[in-house]
């Protein structure tokens, strides 16, 4: 057992032969077990067109989550600054905060715009290795889809060179929480209802780029990314510290995802695993995530020796098997990065499989489970009958 607390990444995914709607309740139910299972918080990403994920709007689905449950922290991971203006972000924010005070937890993350993810990324020249224990695979080239990238980024909104902006709109979303806002204008702007709000920020970087960086010298709370980015996770982890200067927090705190399947077996978690390489290749294409392919599929159309190479470093970095053997990846992940907290991920066809993955995990680890009877608010309960979820 260990004193690490444990959180929930959701992308609401979904399968083949479900649809975006099942992803969606998939999701609600999730966040209902993983509460009463003593998970800490229930994050959501966000991710655009992509024909096999339907978290495309995660403070709109936060919103029914925080309905369906009641005490665990709910938030973005990451809410993708660039997307919105500063004052989208905080309203968005604020309308969940205000109706469930006390639970929501706001990250942040930088993406650059077309400009800056025309050209792929270059081999890495570090190879595999071993710290502490820990994998720090090579990092794996692959290519984007421009015209495709280029037709999302013109569909949200983005510009070249917005991602440059990211310094001020973190300082303009903190001042606008704080009330303490000014607009260049000189007029003072109150954001209703965020203002005033007990919403926790967080910045979520994969690299010791301006993420990292920028949480540190604020004293705000870190997430690194291992699940998506293993190669540079310690990187991003040393650079924060480093950075680090007392102001919302006094310490640093760090959260660190992963990918994980468990299950009563070594052999089931590799089965559940089978389409996870095809899931992922189907990102790195270019194409955007498909949905969840079956064991059957992914054993009847095996990736090719240069799919494999693609995403080989995501591939040896997925935790998979019985809840002691991931349990005990996780100890060395936690060791090797000095982690305060880990940020589990996990996608299999089945969001049953999926839910029990994480009660045997939240067992392993020792989580103490939410002493209620009630599975959700009474309230609650009555709107998403209504809906019919």
């Amino acid at each position: 057992m260990t004193t690490t607390p444990l959180s929930v990444l959701d992308l609401s995914p979904f399968g083949q032969g479900q649809t975006p709607a099942d992803g969606l309740r998939a999701s609600i139910s999730l966040a209902q077990r993983a509460e009463r299972l003593g998970y800490s918080r229930y994050w959501l990403a966000e991710h655009h067109l992509n024909p096999g994920v339907a978290g495309a709007a995660p403070h709109v689905l936060l919103a029914a989550i925080a309905a369906a449950t009641s005490q665990i922290r709910i938030g973005t991971a990451a809410t993708i600054i660039g997307n919105y203006s500063p004052l989208q972000v905080v309203e968005a924010a604020g309308v969940v905060a205000a109706v469930h005070p006390g639970r929501f937890d706001l990250g942040i993350g930088r993406s650059g715009s077309t400009s800056s993810a025309q050209t792929p990324p270059p081999p890495s020249e570090i190879p595999d290795r071993l710290v502490a224990g820990l994998l720090l695979p090579a990092a794996r080239p692959f290519a984007f889809d421009k015209p495709r990238f280029a037709a999302q980024t013109r569909l949200l909104g983005r510009t070249p060179g917005d991602a440059d902006r990211f310094v001020q709109d973190v300082h303009d979303i903190l001042d606008l929480i704080a009330g303490t806002y000014v607009a260049p204008e000189g007029v003072p702007i109150h954001a209703t209802p965020a203002e005033g709000q007990d919403i926790q920020v967080w910045l979520h970087g994969s690299t010791a780029g301006p993420s990292a960086e920028l949480a540190g010298r604020l004293g705000l709370p870190f997430g690194a990314n291992y699940h998506v980015a293993p190669t540079f996770v310690l990187d991003a982890v040393r650079a924060y510290r480093a950075a680090f200067r007392p102001g919302v927090l006094d310490e640093p705190y760090v959260t660190v995802s992963v990918d994980v399947v468990a299950a009563d077996s070594t052999s089931e978690a590799l089965r559940l695993a089978a389409g996870y390489p095809h899931w992922v290749h189907s990102i790195r294409a270019g194409d955007g995530a498909i949905p969840y392919p079956t064991t059957e599929w992914a054993l009847e159309n095996p990736l090719d020796a240069a799919a494999i190479e693609v995403v080989k470093d995501r591939v040896a970095t997925q935790f998979a098997g019985t809840a002691a053997t991931v349990a005990e990846r996780l100890e060395t992940l936690q060791r090797a990065t000095g982690a305060d907290e880990l940020l589990v991920t996990s996608i299999t066809h089945d969001p049953a499989d999926r839910e029990h993955s994480y009660a045997l995990l939240a067992e392993a680890w020792g989580l103490e489970p939410l002493e209620t009877d009630d599975e959700i608010p009474d309230a609650a309960a009555e709107r998403l009958e209504a809906v019919g979820v």
